[in-house]
């Protein structure tokens, strides 16, 4: 049985949301699943405590899905054990009105991992050519345009060259890239969301504004495809990920994430000869003590 998903979900070719599977329909059962998730959480530590030893580059993993995918609960299970002093979540929300007042990318590149560190973006720079894309009107708040007439095929196509330039000079300067679309059915938003409203304790969870949003969906699978296919590159692939069985989706993504880290061949740092006499030195001095 195939249990390495790393490569199942990467977006090479051309893209269509309709022809890929929103549930996993493979063998792994839930419970081999979630010992496999144990095992590569030990994996993914190791992993990060070399890139900061390494210290000579980052990585970037963005998340993007619709409400009640289990972007928050990804990134929960999956991050549990990594030492939270190298690794760093950026929620982005509406943009307030200082980040308006700059690029639709300042915020993004403030967040930025540094050397040594990871990154995870919950939503982001992709929310321009997504929600904005859905409600043009929101774009108006950068004040540059005067009306949503002039978000023309052009308009879409500058932002689309600008995330891809965004993201190469990125990969080109030592930060790894991954983005992960979480592709829930709208079935199984709409079961996620009852729930929310059923159980007392994720009331919290629900936003009147989801059902707005909800009945927009085939304009966002519209604008997801088109922004996958826009800036899915070898640099920084985009995967999908089916997103109907939390279980599952979350397996997949840190054996992804797992296999990014592993092909940027970290290295712990090497000490000289002069360092290695050092070290005894000081060992001699305390054992003097």
């Amino acid at each position: 049985m195939d249990l390495d998903f790393s490569d199942n979900f990467i977006i090479n070719d051309q893209f269509s949301i309709k022809n890929v599977e929103t549930e996993y329909k493979g063998k792994l059962t839930k419970e081999d699943g979630m010992r496999m998730l144990e095992e590569e959480r030990v994996k993914l530590r190791e992993l990060q405590e070399k890139l900061y030893a390494d210290g000579s580059k980052s990585l970037l993993i963005v998340i993007q899905a619709m409400d009640a995918a289990g972007k928050d609960s990804l990134i929960e299970h999956v991050f549990s054990g990594v030492n939270p002093q190298g690794c760093e979540v950026t929620s982005f929300k509406t943009p307030s009105t200082k980040e308006y007042s700059h690029d639709f990318l300042w915020r993004q590149y403030l967040a930025v991992p540094a050397k040594g560190k990871i990154g995870i973006f919950n939503r982001s720079h992709y929310e321009s050519v997504l929600v904005c894309k859905v409600h043009p009107e929101y774009n108006l708040n950068e004040k540059v345009w005067k009306n949503v007439g002039e978000f023309d095929t052009k308009f879409w196509e500058n932002r689309y060259e600008s995330i891809r330039n965004f993201e190469k000079h990125l990969a080109e300067n030592g930060t790894a890239i991954v983005k992960l679309f979480l592709n829930v059915s709208k079935k199984e938003q709409k079961k996620r969301l009852i729930e929310r409203i059923d159980e007392q304790e994720k009331n919290w969870k629900f936003s009147l504004g989801d059902l707005p949003e909800r009945a927009l969906w085939d304009k966002y699978m519209a604008c997801y495809e088109e922004a996958i296919n826009e800036t899915s590159r070898k640099h920084a692939p985009w995967f999908v990920i089916p997103a109907d069985d939390k279980w599952f989706t979350r397996v997949a993504a840190i054996q992804i994430i797992i296999d990014v880290l592993n092909r940027m061949n970290l290295k712990y740092p090497v000490l000289s000869n002069q360092d290695r006499t050092a070290l005894k030195t000081a060992k001699d001095q305390l054992l003097g003590e």
